[in-house]
């Protein structure tokens, strides 16, 4: 990496919980391709004084997590399609002072749907009906897929998800028997809900994927439990490397081979 100097281009990530995915990831590429840039990992309890700052100070992009996806809408002056359909932001570009959002979450699950061959006639069941939540259960109704079920203690929020893409909402477990089942929520996710189950065991048994959007660890202990099982499944490490991927494009201009996006993935998550 460069020696910091006054011309490197800055881009960033906030989030509630910080990793240094996003910065390993980011920073790793800067290296390989030669590029005067540096990635930093923030935290923030003024979401609206940060976004100040990426305007500001001139920062280039910015990665949003949870729980900022929907806060910082009204604080960019731009939205993509894919933010504005859904209502929530992970990706701020700044263009000399214009900001422009994005989401490349959704991306990244649309394209995840089709590698791994998830057929559409499936039905789903996805827990969570936050910022993450809305770009994937966009995705899935973009990809065609007719029967899902979003479960979310949260009706209001729930409820409404559901009904924006014509699907149902539960706000208890249901029955097993869904094919497809989708962690969106921090259960499993490293810290206080570690060791949590996101599905009950009956529920992973009769499914035949298992799609888990946490992305630290990757393996949460719902993908051990449907590899165990041995239920096909794709983690959220696939996710992060995707969207990420996508975030970098935007920053630099520089589109990434899946070889690039492969290496940057495994630096990220060697020895965190």
């Amino acid at each position: 990496m460069p020696i910091l100097n006054k011309d490197m281009t800055l881009c960033i990530s906030l989030s509630g919980r910080p990793s240094n995915l996003g910065t390993r990831f980011h920073n790793y590429l800067y290296e390989q391709l030669g590029l005067n840039f540096i990635y930093k990992a923030f935290s923030t309890e003024d979401i609206a004084a940060a976004i100040a700052g990426v305007r500001g100070l001139g920062i280039r992009g910015c990665s949003v997590s949870m729980p900022f996806k929907e806060a910082v809408i009204e604080l960019v002056d731009e939205l993509e399609e894919s933010a504005r359909a859904i209502e929530s932001v992970n990706t701020i570009v700044n263009d000399n002072g214009v900001l422009t959002a994005s989401n490349t979450d959704y991306e990244a699950v649309a394209s995840l749907l089709e590698t791994h061959k998830v057929d559409p006639a499936s039905s789903v069941l996805v827990r969570g009906s936050g910022g993450m939540a809305k770009a994937v259960v966009a995705a899935f109704r973009g990809a065609g897929f007719e029967d899902l079920m979003v479960l979310a203690r949260n009706e209001v929020a729930g409820r409404a998800l559901a009904e924006k893409y014509g699907y149902r909402w539960v706000g208890a477990d249901p029955e097993p028997g869904h094919q497809v089942l989708v962690n969106v929520t921090p259960l499993g996710m490293t810290g206080d809900q570690s060791d949590e189950l996101s599905f009950g065991i009956e529920h992973i048994a009769q499914a035949t994927t298992v799609f888990d959007v946490v992305a630290f660890p990757a393996e949460t202990p719902l993908i051990r439990e449907a590899r165990a099982q041995q239920v096909p499944v794709i983690t959220g490490a696939e996710v992060v490397a995707l969207q990420a991927a996508r975030q970098f494009e935007r920053y630099t201009g520089i589109a990434l081979s899946d070889e690039q996006v492969r290496e940057a993935s495994e630096f990220s998550r060697a020895q965190i």
